[in-house]
């Protein structure tokens, strides 16, 4: 199952004279997990690799934990030379969780997107990109680059539009542009992932393994003791279902962020997969359309989450093109901040 993957590893440690040994003790992701506290929330984060690597930050998708990067790919990405910082968003994990106001209502606000109506939400998209740079401020990294999922793709593209002469590179993987007119996922996964209350342990799990299986691809089968083990990891270190309520309504209340696209200049990569049930293939494809300059992977089978199967294709995808810019800062000459007021 593991050879293609161990076989991409053997390759890259011999292109990079890296010795197995020595590899293993840098990357080890078995590191405490620390916290800084910034102005608004306090953050749980790990780095993996030494501090004096160009920094990779990872940011997670909706409802997202640190814990859910795969400990095999941040070894991977830390091998690369890379120093891997993974950290909780707002509302999830071992970070802040925010209080809603009294009014606040998922069930309310989703009918107002539905309407076209505007959505208001506790925070924004931008205040979460505004964290993940605050983090970087408070491990004093001024340069870095920015690996986003999901939800995290497009808290990724805030921030290289809010410190562009800071993000070396951009890689989105399995995001959107959030633009309208795009394929919309099947109602009754919308129903699966709105559906976060549970009177207790074992009815949480079996939600989210539902929920899990929904996400992955229609090529591969899951195992069910396997999914209840992931949620159980998940729901034992940390279960926040009205935190995830709150992060789904920052990303009902984001308009377009196409003008923003349109303005960057940072190197980017897209990965996208094609059977992806939650944000469609043509998201990946609008996406990159809409940044001058990127790349765009699409990856046969993949649906919207890590599945075992679908690593080393992704680790191929994102390796070659984390490698070529680790050290490119060409892109930085002249580069403003988008100026995220003038696009609504």
């Amino acid at each position: 199952m593991f050879k293609g993957f161990f076989a991409i590893a053997a390759l890259l440690a011999a292109v990079f004279f890296v010795p197995a040994s020595y590899a293993a003790s840098r990357c080890d992701v078995n590191v405490p997990t620390e916290r800084v506290d910034l102005q608004q929330v306090s953050l749980a984060y790990q780095s993996i690799g030494r501090a004096s690597d160009p920094a990779l930050l990872l940011v997670m998708g909706l409802g997202g934990q640190l814990i859910h990067w795969p400990d095999e790919v941040v070894v991977a990405l830390c091998q690369q030379g890379f120093r891997v910082i993974r950290y909780d968003n707002r509302d999830v994990g071992l970070s802040t969780w925010r209080q809603a106001p009294a009014d606040a209502n998922l069930t309310f606000e989703v009918l107002r997107y539905k309407l076209g109506l505007p959505v208001a939400a506790p925070y924004s998209l931008t205040d979460m990109a505004d964290d993940a740079l605050g983090l970087m401020d408070a491990l004093h990294v001024e340069q870095f680059h920015v690996l986003g999922a999901s939800m995290g793709g497009m808290i990724a593209q805030h921030m290289a539009a809010m410190a562009p002469q800071r993000v070396e590179s951009l890689t989105l993987i399995m995001t959107s542009s959030g633009a309208e007119g795009l394929p919309a996922p099947s109602a009754a996964l919308v129903q699966l992932l709105s559906r976060r209350g549970a009177p207790n342990r074992q009815i949480a799990l079996e939600q989210q393994a539902d929920l899990l299986a929904a996400l992955g691809s229609p090529t591969v089968t899951d195992d069910r003791q396997m999914l209840l083990h992931q949620a159980a990891l998940s729901y034992d270190r940390a279960f926040n279902p009205e935190g995830v309520k709150r992060q789904i309504m920052a990303i009902l209340a984001e308009p377009s962020r196409v003008a923003l696209l349109n303005q960057l200049r940072v190197p980017t990569l897209v990965v996208h997969g094609t059977a992806d049930p939650l944000l469609p293939v043509m998201h990946g494809v609008h996406l990159a359309a809409h940044i001058r300059g990127s790349q765009l992977r699409l990856i046969p089978g993949l649906a919207h989450r890590f599945q075992e199967a679908f690593k080393e294709p992704l680790l191929a995808a994102v390796l070659p093109y984390l490698r070529e810019h680790r050290e490119d800062t060409s892109h930085w000459a002249q580069i403003e901040p988008v100026a995220e007021h003038n696009l609504l």
